[in-house]
């Protein structure tokens, strides 16, 4: 009943689509008065991850003992990860249960391996692209589920130990807050599976647990390095009296701080146990003495065995130290390279391996070849002891800064990756993934910012370190270096410097003229020819305080490779509105504009804005004196939120933030061109969006998972986004919310006007309403609308010029179009409350196939050719229409009288195709019941002279079918057994046809001519068995024969 219930409707769907009629519809709007904004509504929209695959930052790793297939390793900022394959592919496990995302931590139960802890926050910690936790996580399912088990204040946790024969006795190392005092430190136990914890180990506010180790011979044993260390924008501090060693026998009842032969001040330390042997200790220490020690008596002596350099260097980055399983003589030391040594750490040799800067190491105890590393490209394994490593390029953790695009086709994004460097990638490829092999390097380094002419983007300029900057050829692939003032500028005090840059130092190039370059120090610098001379146009524009621009680090070791820097330019954004209009931010929180190219100078700072950074300036697309500036205090301790407004050039402010947690501090707001007042704004964890203007902002985040968005871009009609975890992301076409303001409170359903959408050669979509895959834009038009209830009962159809339907979609199954291989069937239309999105592959109908029969070729119908379109969505009550432009390609030669020969060409091989086809099925659905016939009166001499009749047509069927189609054919391998049927040559002619180059082939229409000519000379075979059918339907009626089944209602 029901079927015939939605057929019925779909009958007057049809009739409705046809007549397009309006009426007033009598759904209830989603909106209201005290929700203008309903982001359930828009849970169709998906982001996609275009990667890059290649790893980011990882501090942690580690593997089950008993499986060396099976691994886990922590991204900082994209949390967990897992594989199960030996590190062929990566998936994450964290995703939907963490509430942050950068891991410092991981531990699995020795007694249970489907018990783990995780702890959040990362030990090795930069002064940029370092991000805090929330505390400790735990799974007893091998990680499928998580729950939080406290410590939400820990900040950073350095180690987690887990009592050898009971996994619900769990030691933590917190290394605690970063930029400021806390009491959140030392160590912590739990007993009970981290439902309550205990601190059994506090030093000072300032001085956190940076290592934890547990005996595993012994667990009652236990030992602890603390660090006395802070941050500040200009200061790494690493080391102070509550730094040192420590050492609890009664499972941490008490402790007490080891000393014999150690160096009476360090810094940061790592220490392990031998597991071969309890009483051998090794410690990487920094201090003025650092190196390697060594105890041979369970920490009561200590001896130091090396003192290079490398072993301690950057040590609040490193630190690590990791005992062989098997041979206590055979220790590693992790620093920029993967130190090993084989004579109990006197001499230490480097192990080469896929990326620098090495964080963690796990040896597998019953295995010492099996190891797995974490370093600064994320994670790589062993089986061989180090002698070679499986890839790093399948991790999409990377950390992305800021972004730039152009106007190719696609158009391309720029971006620099920490650790990687700078590079370009399209926004969308021809096959089915954008990988990595899309990825090319550009300008700049690991820290840039990128600049160029979108409409030539022949040049790439790029920014790095220490005001490092270089140009990038695209048609030589070659770099020049075009630093304003060349110096090593490394480990050099900013004060010292002629011109001082921020780690991540901006550079735009002007909106008005794309010759025009600006470049941030303390000063705005300005060229106008590529870089070959700069000028600067204004004077030092930060608080320029020289206290802060002295040594980045101490006090054992300097710290001078460019984070540290201060009283930098940090923002530059240039106005969309007119040439020579400039905003600056800094890195102290000076707001400056000017509006006559950098003649005169005026300090805009937001009132009460405290000393902070300034990381994003948008200036309203829609009004030159509307402006946002985005303030992040997180190094100063302060995660509060600090988003301004301006309407008056930055006269006056207003403070935004109403919706933002208290915690979540925001990184950058942008406004959406197409939409005054819509904003977008990227937060340490989360993404957020704004209708009117920043008075209240929506939690929008859909599928982005949690981390941190360090950049937004809206490029047509795209909303790109970069993090510090998970590399970059594309939410695809946001016309939707063009239509927000204007649908709130209206009843009805709503259609977005399509952006245009271009031909382009990429793999087929498997479903309508996704990407075609997880990284790559589906094929075709992505059309929009919001329905205000589920509807049973909904069409969608496109119209061409002339008015002719070119593609239906409905939302009920569709019955008519048989698929028998891997061709898709007809898609059918999402018609859920809220937003539901299709992707039209800018093809027409499909084709029918034939039952029962396997079908070598591609029933899609072929694409339509570039013009002007019309949506018609049809509900219940009433219709909507939306104007559709498709382009062709640009890069593809061909007239649009081409395409429009060629689409003539198509439809005449459909035509066919569909006229083949049916008549095949239906000569096929009367031979089976000829067949039934055959079997219910096969002993009939009654009926003898119309069976002989029923076997004679079966007979004609047969040999009008043969050369049509090769039944023996049951799958692809069959294409080189089997000669093909004629309409399989004729799909496979209509897919040569249905090229992205329209031009036609003398071939194609030779060949095509041909296949009608066999199709012709066919139809009298054809009209001689309908003839035979209808005199043998006659005398079957005259007879009173009774069939198994209903004959077929028609002929061919």
């Amino acid at each position: 009943m029901r079927k015939l219930l939605v057929a019925g409707i779909a009958i007057v769907l049809i009739l409705h689509c046809s007549q397009i009629v309006s009426a007033q519809n009598k759904y209830q709007g989603f909106g209201g008065a005290n929700r203008p904004f309903h982001a359930a509504f828009f849970q169709a929209l998906k982001w996609r991850s275009i990667g890059p695959f290649q790893g980011g930052r990882s501090v942690v790793a580690i593997g089950l003992p008993n499986n060396p297939m099976v691994y886990y390793f922590g991204s900082t900022g994209g949390g967990l990860w897992k594989t199960e394959d030996g590190g062929w592919s990566w998936q994450n496990t964290s995703d939907g249960f963490f509430q942050s995302g950068s891991v410092g931590a991981i531990a699995i139960a020795a007694s249970d391996p489907n018990v783990l802890y995780v702890g959040m926050g990362e030990h090795a910690v930069r002064g940029v692209m370092t991000s805090s936790g929330d505390g400790v996580y735990k799974s007893t399912d091998g990680g499928k589920t998580w729950e939080h088990t406290g410590l939400v204040q820990s900040e950073h946790i350095a180690e987690i130990c887990i009592h050898p024969q009971n996994p619900d006795w769990v030691y933590v190392a917190v290394q605690g807050a970063l930029y400021k005092n806390c009491k959140e430190r030392g160590i912590y136990q739990s007993q009970d599976g981290g439902k309550t914890w205990k601190n059994i180990l506090f030093i000072n506010p300032s001085s956190g647990a940076t290592d934890l180790c547990i005996d595993p011979q012994n667990p009652r044993v236990l030992y602890a390095a603390m660090w006395d260390h802070q941050r500040s924008p200009w200061y790494i501090r690493s080391g102070g009296e509550g730094s040192g060693l420590y050492k609890s026998t009664d499972a941490g009842e008490t402790w007490q701080k080891l000393s014999n032969g150690l160096p009476e001040s360090m810094g940061k330390a790592g220490i392990c146990i031998s597991p071969v042997n309890s009483e051998r200790l090794y410690a990487v220490i920094e201090a003025k003495n650092g190196g390697v020690y060594r105890s041979d008596d369970a920490g009561e002596t200590w001896q130091q065995v090396n003192k290079d350099r490398q072993t301690f260097a950057r040590a609040w980055y490193f630190n690590e130290i990791v005992p062989d399983p098997k041979n206590q003589e055979i220790v590693y030391v992790l620093n920029i390279p993967l130190l090993k040594s084989m004579d109990g750490g006197r001499t230490f040799s480097n192990i080469a391996n896929p990326h620098a800067d090495q964080h963690d190491l796990w040896i597998n105890p019953n295995n010492p070849q099996n190891m797995i590393l974490a370093n600064d490209g994320g994670a790589c394994i062993s089986y061989n002891g180090g002698k070679s490593w499986t890839s790093q390029n399948n991790q999409p953790t990377g950390q992305f800064y800021r972004l730039t695009t152009d106007n190719s086709f696609p158009y391309q994004i720029y971006s620099a990756q920490q650790d990687y460097g700078a590079m370009g990638i399209p926004s969308r490829v021809s096959g089915s993934d954008v990988l990595g092999n899309n990825w090319y390097q550009v300008a700049g380094g690991e820290s840039a910012f990128l600049a160029l002419d979108p409409n030539n983007p022949e040049s790439v300029y790029g920014t790095n370190y220490q005001g490092n900057i270089s140009a990038w050829h695209r048609p030589s692939e070659t770099s020049k270096d075009i630093m304003a003032y060349p110096e090593i500028a490394l480990a050099t005090h900013p004060r010292d410097l002629k011109y001082r840059f921020n780690w991540n130092a901006p550079l735009v190039v002007s909106p008005q003229n794309p010759k025009i370059l600006y470049h941030g120090a303390q000063k705005i610098l300005k060229t106008e020819n590529g870089g070959i001379n700069w000028v600067p146009i204004s004077p030092d524009l930060t608080r320029n305080d020289t206290e802060h621009q002295g040594d980045g680090g101490g006090p054992f070791l300097n710290e001078g490779a460019g984070a540290e820097n201060y009283n930098t330019i940090s923002y530059i954004a240039p106005s969309p509105h007119k040439e020579g209009v400039l905003w600056v931010g800094t890195d102290d929180g000076r707001v400056h504009l000017t509006r006559n190219g950098g003649e005169t100078w005026e300090d805009r700072t937001p009132k009460g804005l405290p000393e902070s950074l300034i990381n994003s300036i948008e200036v309203s697309p829609h009004d030159p004196a509307t402006v946002y500036v985005v303030a992040c205090r997180f190094r100063f301790g302060d995660k509060h939120p600090y988003v301004y407004r301006s309407r008056d050039y930055g006269r006056s402010w207003e403070k935004i933030i109403s919706g933002f947690g208290l915690n979540d501090f925001v990184r950058v707001v942008r406004e959406d061109p197409g939409q005054k007042d819509i904003l977008y704004a990227g937060t340490e964890s989360s993404f957020f969006m704004s209708i009117n203007g920043g008075e209240y902002w929506h939690p929008f985040q859909l599928n982005m998972p949690v981390c941190p968005i360090t950049d937004l871009k809206i490029h047509q009609n795209d909303l790109i986004a970069s993090t510090a975890g998970r590399g970059i992301w594309i939410l695809d076409d946001i016309a939707c919310f063009h239509h927000t303001k204007a649908i709130v409170g209206k009843t009805g359903i709503t259609l977005s006007p399509p952006h245009e959408a271009y031909r382009y050669a990429s793999e087929q979509n498997e479903d309508p309403t996704l990407a075609s895959s997880p990284s790559n834009l589906a094929e075709g038009m992505i059309i929009s609308f919001i329905l205000p209830e589920e509807m049973d009962s909904l069409a969608l159809e496109i119209h061409n010029a002339k008015g002719q339907v070119v593609r239906r979609y409905t939302s009920w199954v569709d019955t008519m179009h048989v698929n028998t291989n891997a061709a898709l069937g007809q898609p059918t239309l999402p018609a859920q409350k809220g937003l539901n999105r299709l992707v039209w592959d800018l093809r027409r109908s499909m084709l029918p196939g034939i039952p029962e029969l396997f079908i070598m070729g591609d029933l899609r119908g072929s694409m339509v050719p570039p013009g002007d379109y019309t949506i018609v969505l049809c509900g219940p009550t009433d219709t909507i229409k939306a104007v559709a432009k498709v382009l062709a390609n640009p890069k593809v030669p061909g007239t649009q009288e081409e395409f429009e020969l060629q689409s003539i060409n198509l439809q005449e091989m459909e035509t066919t195709i569909r006229e083949m086809h049916k008549t095949i099925s239906n000569r096929r659905e009367w031979r089976n019941w000829l067949d039934g016939l055959l079997i219910l009166y096969e002993n009939s001499a009654e009926h003898e002279d119309m069976l002989k009749t029923a076997r004679d047509i079966i007979a004609k069927i047969n040999s009008w079918e043969e050369g049509l189609t090769q039944p023996a054919q049951q799958g692809t391998q069959d294409a080189i057994v089997f000669k093909h049927g004629l309409h399989s040559e004729l799909l496979d002619l209509k897919t040569r046809t249905d090229a992205i180059d329209p031009r036609l082939t003398q071939g194609t229409t030779d060949r095509f001519n041909d296949i009608r000519k066999i199709w012709y000379r066919k139809k009298p075979a054809n009209e001689a068995i309908n003839q035979a059918m209808l005199s043998f339907m006659s005398s079957f009626k005259e007879k009173e024969m009774a069939p198994l089944f209903a004959p077929p209602t028609n002929t061919y």
